[in-house]
């Protein structure tokens, strides 16, 4: 048996897509392993911006070491690196055997069994092409809709429940590299969940470019239906991350904040505060309505985490301190924070007032400091309370378990470190007293029988 071994870059999203590539692998008589015992190797790449595309090319570079030096013979490259750039990757990266884009990840036994064929698609050489033609986007939807392998937790799955994206933020390259946006239909999403949840998932992370949009590709939004199917499932917990905050309506507020089910999070990119740079940027939203959003959130007890840029083409002073005073007033308790990156093709790329590399990092760190800060001051907050924690690791070296609280998301967000009289099974919840912090992201405590508001 031939050993497979997948190094996946990017985003949640691009997570699902791997997964379902690990299914098709293993169904087709393959093995998953390691880089150090594989035969094969592949990496699933990231195109969103600068640094990704970075990212990419030094982990290909790596794998072809392996290839050159150890037991594999085969090198395939996936995602959106050769959904946009395949005959480049072509000419200056040879050690490569294969390449497949983001719409041809049901080629991938071909991909890997072949010695000669260099896997070029025939159906589908662009993401906008699947969008295009009614046949072509149920086919589609059906390459979408198999097995996976999951590389998270066993308690934990990402469920993607669209493709693409129509918003056309003008910095963004994801409508180039993913094509239209294409909702699934919600039976197939149902059914993948119960499958998840059958296995074994207890949480269920809801992705998309954009969630809030479900379903309006087909008609009508869809969201709040679709996660009134998914509480009728028995799943401990829903997570909505990526809606956008114009869509953020009061039913999915309601609904989140009456649900037993919802996780009281939610995952909202607003970018920036300025109405002036918003506008260039080609969102729909101003940033009084983003302030009053998530003062609304607050008031019902949802914990908000947002995505904010800086430097973006014609950005002020007074832009940027609009919005640094924006976030120590509104007080979203996790931010992520990013410079502009100007990507070929989009339409930031051609504006004039392009900023500096110094004065985005600048901004960059003034910002992510203040958001910091935000996000200490509300752990500090917890300090004495008991929160509902998930266990899924051991902090070996400190002798702790580690787990989350309902407002802490996966990978991005902090964690809890805690101690337990009692042994513990992973993905079980547990009531946990906040005694302090560790760091200014993540929290300690200790077990405790009680469990109290």
């Amino acid at each position: 048996m031939k050993n497979v071994a997948v190094i996946s870059l990017g985003c949640d999203k691009n997570r699902v897509d791997t997964e379902r590539m690990l299914y098709r692998i293993a169904r087709g008589g393959y093995g998953i392993s390691d880089i150090a015992d594989a035969d094969i190797i592949i990496v699933n790449t990231c195109a969103f911006i600068e640094s990704a595309r970075q990212e990419s090319i030094d982990t290909i570079l790596q794998a072809a070491e392996f290839k050159s030096a150890g037991k594999c013979k085969r090198l395939v490259v996936t995602g959106c690196m050769p959904q946009v750039y395949r005959e480049e990757l072509k000419t200056e990266l040879p050690e490569v055997d294969a390449f497949l884009g983001v719409s041809e990840y049901d080629k991938i036994l071909e991909a890997i069994d072949c010695e000669e064929c260099s896997t070029e698609s025939k159906q589908y050489q662009n993401a906008d092409a699947v969008a295009s033609d009614s046949n072509e986007y149920d086919e589609f939807l059906r390459c979408e809709n198999v097995g996976r392998l999951l590389t998270t937790y066993p308690h934990v799955a990402y469920l993607k429940i669209a493709e693409g994206c129509g918003n056309h933020c003008t910095f963004c390259s994801i409508p180039k590299i993913r094509g239209k946006y294409r909702s699934r239909p919600i039976t197939d999403v149902v059914n993948e969940a119960a499958g998840l949840v059958k296995d074994g998932v207890k949480e269920l992370i809801l992705v998309a470019q954009d969630v809030t949009r479900y379903g309006e590709d087909r008609g009508k939004n869809k969201l709040v239906a679709l996660l009134t199917e998914l509480e009728k499932l028995p799943v401990r917990t829903v997570r909505l991350l990526y809606c956008y905050p114009e869509r953020v309506t009061d039913e999915l507020i309601d609904m989140i904040s009456s649900s037993d089910k919802i996780a009281k999070y939610i995952d909202i990119p607003l970018q920036h505060y300025s109405d002036a740079v918003l506008k260039l940027m080609n969102r729909k939203s101003t940033g009084a309505m983003s302030e009053e959003l998530i003062n609304k959130l607050h008031a019902r007890g949802i914990v908000v985490r947002t995505t904010l840029m800086v430097g973006f083409p014609n950005e002020t002073d007074d832009d940027f301190a609009a919005l640094k005073a924006f976030v120590l007033r509104a007080r979203p308790e996790y931010a992520g924070v990013f410079a502009y990156s100007k990507e070929d093709g989009t339409a930031a790329a051609r504006l004039k007032g392009q900023i500096t590399k110094s004065i985005k990092r600048a901004r960059a760190d003034e910002l992510g400091a203040a958001c910091t800060t935000v996000t200490r001051e509300f752990n500090e907050s917890l300090i004495g309370k008991t929160v509902k924690v998930v266990y899924e690791d051991v902090d070996y070296d400190d002798g702790l378990f580690i787990g989350r609280a309902e407002f802490q998301t996966p990978d991005v967000d902090g964690v809890v470190y805690f101690k337990s009289k009692t042994a513990v099974n992973v993905g079980d919840v547990y009531n946990v007293k906040i005694s302090a912090l560790r760091g200014d992201y993540d929290l300690y405590g200790e077990v405790v029988d009680e469990f109290t508001e």
